[in-house]
């Protein structure tokens, strides 16, 4: 069997990120959206109660469970991208790039460990009060994420763009659409609620680029073979 030669494997590590991406991206996305219906962030301490509804608490539940996957698949986008273009880029923005990520990754576990502690010790009516835990939990989830995991998805996406840019790998509008990601991810994701959704959309949109890009690589790779 021959073996692949280097056009090949160029080809195919931008698809592999492509794709991981793309799951990544969903499952972030569903999960956020499940944990703020089951976990509403302006909730009293008073409504702790609430929780015990069975739609909340599956909602929770499918989010905690989409988010080991989502970390997962990130990791594989993340690594995938950098070794496409880990062999010109410079150490410092690798770096950057691999730690944004990596903080992002334990963030967002921690996050969902969060949700899943208001999950597990939620009280139903007449069995004691739990206001105190609740409204601990559920601070605590949501300063990770958007505290915390959003600040570094900036990070991630701008080091991002500025490879792509440096590199001529992105366009320019695409590069810009990162910038202004990071700018809101950093400025707005903890006072507006739903704006961490931006991350999961520009990762969706890159992978999608991704993709298109390593398919118009295979088109002109076989027609010139």
């Amino acid at each position: 069997m021959q073996g692949k030669g280097p056009g090949q494997e160029a080809m195919q590590t931008p698809r592999a990120a492509g794709l991981a991406g793309v799951l990544f991206a969903l499952l972030l996305a569903a999960a956020i959206v499940l944990l703020r219906l089951g976990i509403p962030e302006g909730a009293d301490a008073v409504d702790a109660p609430a929780f015990t509804d069975s739609a909340q608490r599956n909602a929770v539940r499918t989010a905690l469970a989409l988010v080991p996957f989502a970390g997962i698949f990130f990791l594989w986008f993340v690594g995938a991208v950098r070794a496409h273009v880990g062999a010109v880029e410079d150490r410092f923005l690798a770096t950057v790039l691999l730690g944004s990520g990596l903080v992002f990754t334990a963030t967002m576990f921690a996050a969902a460990a969060a949700g899943a502690a208001v999950l597990g010790l939620a009280h139903p009516p007449g069995a004691g009060s739990g206001t105190a835990t609740w409204d601990f939990g559920r601070h605590l989830a949501y300063t990770l994420i958007t505290g915390y995991a959003m600040r570094m998805a900036a990070v991630f996406v701008c080091s991002m763009s500025v490879i792509g840019h440096r590199l001529g790998v992105l366009p320019r509008w695409l590069s810009v659409l990162g910038y202004l990601t990071a700018l809101t991810l950093l400025l707005v994701s903890s006072n507006v609620p739903w704006a961490e959704l931006v991350f999961p959309a520009w990762s969706l949109v890159l992978s999608v680029y991704i993709i298109a890009a390593s398919g118009r690589t295979r088109a002109r790779l076989t027609a010139s073979a």
